[in-house]
């Protein structure tokens, strides 16, 4: 095999990736217009469902924009050799190889960001606002992007200087070092998330005394939960769509309320959410995911290492100066087949811990007020309700809603 056969084959891999994509959305989309099932008769009055159905399609529509305009970009930089032109700019300011690799990937990652950005605006100042969901203001979207930047450099390149280091000073034995790395920022990230970054982007403040917080107390003391780490979210600063998250472990598991699902949902169907959260976290799904990602990049950075020393991944991609950066990035483009496996296998397990939660809710707390929430908060978000079992298999972290409730009703 040489480098053009390797070149053509990420072609492919993209091509390839493209087509299947756009068939699994043409199928999904057929699937707008659908009656109703009977458990979902009451999710939407007419009016409300022809406006999820409209919000589906404008969606839909917007999705192919950006997914051609995407792909043209991409295939169109690498037939006219875009990444050898960028490793020259880099080259032209230093002859350190983590130097170059930073100045690169700024380049590369900020240019993406720019090119990206007017689909961004469109998507949250004309669609999400003409269905009422953005509550975004310029400024707030522009600080986002200025702090999303200075967090990529900042970490982002903390961690590949690291990296490249690591490969400068041990060759192809540097993911172990790299993994190592990797395993304690994301389960630094997994304990510190809620206190350190999500302040950047948002207000937390303490769930203050009242029925609401009673009644949380009271459930976590039925199920031997010691939760006194409970935070409102100012979700509302940018969207009208609810969510509740867990985080942490031991002294720092913190549950965060969205103030939109406080807005959205009654003390019984907050508590009920809070059970299903707090179901995953008695289930060890939380501990599952964390472990299961960490293995899994310690199985992608040791196929790296098998690859990375071969001049050919940079040729592939038009470079004769081999180097790691170029190398990364032809390994990300032929990894991605493996990639879209082993997020089909972590997706099926995330469904089957999302029936494992609704159990717990249902066990330990009531069923009803869990299915009234998830009515509601589908029909505030203008959910999809008959999407393609296809589609489903392929994109969805969590069984549909009329998946839930019928199990919940079991």
């Amino acid at each position: 095999m040489n480098a053009t056969t390797v070149f053509y084959i990420i072609i492919g891999i993209i091509i390839i990736n493209f087509i299947v994509d756009k068939i699994l959305d043409a199928l999904n989309a057929k699937h707008f217009n659908d009656e109703l099932p009977e458990d979902l008769q009451d999710v939407y009055d007419d009016t409300e469902y022809k406006k999820s159905q409209n919000y589906k399609a404008t969606k839909y529509r917007f999705g192919i924009i950006t997914s051609v305009f995407s792909i043209i970009l991409t295939l169109g930089f690498l037939w006219f050799d875009g990444f050898e032109f960028v490793d020259n700019i880099a080259r032209g300011y230093s002859d350190n190889a983590i130097v170059i690799a930073l100045i690169f990937f700024g380049i590369i990652m900020i240019g993406s960001d720019i090119l990206t950005t007017p689909f961004s605006y469109y998507s949250t100042f004309v669609i999400e606002e003409k269905f009422g969901f953005n509550k975004t203001t310029k400024k707030t979207f522009v600080l986002d992007k200025i702090k999303g930047w200075f967090m990529m450099v900042v970490i982002g390149g903390g961690i590949l200087a690291l990296i490249i280091w690591f490969y400068q000073a041990a060759g192809t034995h540097f993911w172990l070092y790299a993994w190592a790395l990797i395993a304690a920022f994301t389960l630094f990230m997994n304990m510190f998330y809620s206190k350190l970054i999500v302040p950047l982007f948002n207000k937390q403040s303490p769930l203050e005394e009242g029925s609401l917080r009673d009644k949380i107390a009271a459930y976590a003391k039925t199920v031997g939960f010691k939760l006194d780490k409970i935070f409102v979210i100012d979700g509302s600063k940018r969207s009208t769509k609810a969510n509740a998250y867990f985080s942490g472990f031991g002294s720092e598991k913190r549950v965060t309320l969205y103030d939109t699902l406080i807005n959205d949902l009654d003390n019984e169907e907050i508590v009920a959410v809070l059970a299903h959260e707090v179901g995953h976290y008695k289930k060890k799904h939380i501990i599952f995911n964390l472990f299961a990602s960490i293995l899994l990049t310690g199985l992608t950075l040791y196929i790296l290492s098998l690859f990375i020393s071969n001049p050919m991944l940079s040729q592939a991609l038009g470079v004769e100066i081999p180097s790691f950066h170029i190398g990364l990035i032809a390994f990300g483009l032929l990894y991605a087949p493996i990639s879209e496996i082993t997020g089909l296998i972590m997706n099926v397990f995330s469904r089957k811990f999302e029936y494992q939660a609704d159990n717990y809710a249902k066990n330990t707390y009531k069923a009803e007020p869990l299915i009234t929430s998830l009515k509601k908060l589908s029909k505030n978000s203008l959910s999809n309700l008959t999407p393609h079992p296809a589609y489903v298999f392929m994109h969805y972290s969590h069984p549909t809603l009329l998946q839930r409730i019928r199990n919940l009703k079991q």
